[in-house]
C-alpha cells in the first residue's frame, strides 16, 4: 500500500455526490479523504476490524473474502471498478463482516465515515442513494449463496464464469485475476473439482483455456448448465 497521486476529479464518488449535494459539501468529504494504491494481494478492509472509512474502488478488481473459525476461506463476490465498497459501514456499526482484498493493483479513495455521515444527515436523498449502493454490494453475495445451496459444482462454476464475463471483465474472453484455488473458494468446492470441470468444458468446446485466459465459446450451453444447476 502506498499513497497515490490519481485525481478525484472524475471519481465515481464525485459524480454521484454532486447530483445531490453542493460542491462545498463535497469538498468537506474530499479534504478528509485519502488516496491509496493497493498492490495485488493486499487487504483493503480487514474482517473483524472496526470500520472507520468508506472505500471507493476507482481502478482495479477486488474480492470479498470471509474466513471462518477454522481458517477456511470463502469468496463472497468479486467486483471491478468503479464501485463504492464499504458503504455498508455507514449502516452497520459493528466490526467488518469480511475482508476486501485486491486481486490486482487497485486505486482506492478512503473516506472518513464520520464526515460522510454528517453530510448524509443533512441530505436525505443523498443518504437514500448511498443506502441503495450499499445494498447493491451485497446482492451478488446473496445470489452466490443461493447458488452454493441449491446447485451442483458444475452449476456453481458456470454461474461464476458467466458473472465474471458479464460484470467484471465485460467480455467473453478474459484473463481471470483469480487463481484456481480462489475459484474453488468462490464456488464452494475443491480445487480438483474446479480444474476437472474447466477441463471437461474445454474438451466439450464450451470454453477454451490458455493458462489464466478463459474464452467462452458456447455461452448458451454454459447458461444451460447454470440453469439446470
Amino acid at each position: 500500500m502506498k499513497n497515490s497521486n490519481f485525481t478525484n476529479e472524475y471519481s465515481q464518488l464525485k459524480r454521484i455526490s454532486l447530483q445531490f449535494i453542493t460542491e462545498k459539501e463535497f469538498d468537506k468529504i474530499d479534504r478528509t479523504s485519502v488516496r491509496l494504491q493497493f498492490k495485488k494481494g493486499e487487504t483493503i478492509l480487514k474482517q473483524g476490524s472496526h470500520p472507520t472509512n468508506i472505500a471507493c474502488l476507482e481502478n482495479g478488481i477486488v474480492k470479498f473474502n470471509y474466513e471462518n473459525e477454522t481458517g477456511k476461506n470463502l469468496i463472497l463476490t468479486v467486483v471491478a471498478a468503479p464501485k463504492i465498497l464499504g458503504g455498508a459501514n455507514l449502516f452497520y456499526k459493528d466490526n467488518n463482516l469480511f475482508s476486501i482484498v485486491a486481486l490486482e493493483d487497485c486505486d482506492i479513495i478512503l473516506i472518513d465515515s464520520k464526515i460522510l455521515e454528517s453530510v448524509l444527515m443533512d441530505n436525505s436523498r443523498y443518504a437514500m442513494v448511498m443506502f441503495q449502493i450499499a445494498s447493491e454490494m451485497f446482492k451478488q453475495s446473496i445470489l452466490n449463496f443461493i447458488s452454493l445451496a441449491y446447485k451442483q459444482k458444475e452449476g456453481r462454476v458456470a454461474d461464476i464464469i458467466l458473472y465474471l464475463a458479464k460484470e467484471v471483465y465485460h467480455g467473453y474472453s478474459f484473463q481471470v485475476s483469480l487463481t484456481r484455488k480462489e475459484l474453488a473458494e468462490y464456488a464452494g468446492c475443491s480445487v480438483e473439482n474446479v480444474i476437472m470441470t474447466l477441463s471437461k468444458w474445454q474438451n466439450e468446446e464450451i470454453i477454451s483455456l490458455d493458462k489464466k485466459m478463459i474464452k467462452i465459446i458456447d455461452s448458451e450451453k454454459l447458461k444451460f448448465i447454470s440453469k439446470i444447476g
